[in-house]
């Protein structure tokens, strides 16, 4: 099996109020840097879809050099536009993706490598993470036979119209790491507060 991770980071941050929550520092380092590492401590190729209008994005995965930056030519439309054009920058030996969402500070490195040796146990299907009780989540993997119908969404709304039916396959992470993602100031204020980062 060849898996690679897309970390859709073509995102505005519209709701936070000028700032950029992916810049956001966690740990002293800025959460991109963060969570693109993790990824790549899976030993996966990955791929982090970025806007040309965030350069300070690129410029901080300098300090991640092995990631590989694909350009979202519309990034507005929304997160369909990245997961475009991340399943079409896999190479051709790729037989499953991940798709990791980069604003979702509580996952760890650890909870990839669950996720990954989950999949590996049922390669046909596709695997979500989800929450201790058992709310689905992310990340996800898709087997390849999804990458066409990934590589046609459209809109905002991600690959979450594809996430239904029987062959989808649930793995619950550590309390709501799977979900926890800050979208606004005061979130990430709340979030900081409970968990001094």
């Amino acid at each position: 099996m060849s898996l690679a991770i897309l970390m859709p980071a073509a995102g505005a941050s519209q709701r936070m109020g000028g700032r950029d929550k992916l810049m956001e520092l966690v740990g002293g380092e800025a959460l991109l840097v963060r969570q693109v590492r993790r990824a790549l401590a899976t030993g996966a190729e990955v791929y982090v879809t970025l806007r040309k209008d965030r350069p300070k994005r690129a410029d901080a995965l300098n300090k991640a050099p092995r990631a590989r930056h694909v350009w979202v030519e519309k990034p507005n439309e929304g997160i369909a536009a990245s997961i475009r054009a991340g399943i079409a920058a896999l190479g051709v030996d790729v037989t499953a993706v991940m798709v990791l969402l980069p604003d979702l500070p509580e996952i760890e490195h650890s909870d990839l490598e669950a996720v990954i040796a989950a999949y590996r146990d049922h390669p046909g299907a596709v695997l979500r993470g989800a929450t201790v009780v058992g709310a689905p989540g992310h990340p996800v993997i898709f087997p390849r036979a999804w990458f066409d119908a990934l590589g046609r969404l459209k809109g905002d709304q991600g690959a979450g119209a594809l996430l239904t039916g029987n062959d989808i396959r649930l793995h619950p992470l550590p309390g709501a790491r799977a979900l926890t993602d800050l979208d606004t100031p005061e979130a990430w204020e709340a979030w900081r507060k409970r968990t001094s980062l």
